[in-house]
């Protein structure tokens, strides 16, 4: 499968390459400008998105990937503490708040990097 998807984004990423020098050899041009300045645009677009074929996600999204995983070790950890006759309400009090500012966190750093 990795091969695939690496034989995809390299034919992608081939693609991007032939399409801005089109888009570059149309800017040289002025009657034809308004068409190159377009085709360089997809020739980006089409860049970034061959990337997402080499990248894996961990590497693209690492704050929602973050995200995903703080919060399965927050449930197995409810979980496992469920069984105790310990009186859990202090702590599901800090942990809404805990919570809060997780998420919090985690959209500035979301902002951060975009």
């Amino acid at each position: 499968m990795k091969l695939l998807r690496a034989l995809v984004g390299s034919l992608l990423w081939v693609l991007a390459g032939i399409l801005g020098l089109v888009g570059v050899v149309l800017c040289a041009t002025l009657i034809l400008l308004p068409v190159g300045i377009p085709v360089l645009m997809l020739a980006r677009k089409l860049f970034a998105y061959s990337m997402v074929f080499f990248v894996p996600r961990k590497v693209r999204h690492p704050v929602e990937e973050l995200g995903k995983s703080a919060r399965s070790k927050g449930s197995d950890a409810v979980e496992s503490v469920k069984d105790t006759d310990v009186d859990l309400s202090p702590a599901r009090k800090r942990a809404g708040k805990m919570l809060k500012a997780g998420r919090s966190f985690l959209e500035h750093q979301r902002k951060r990097v975009a």
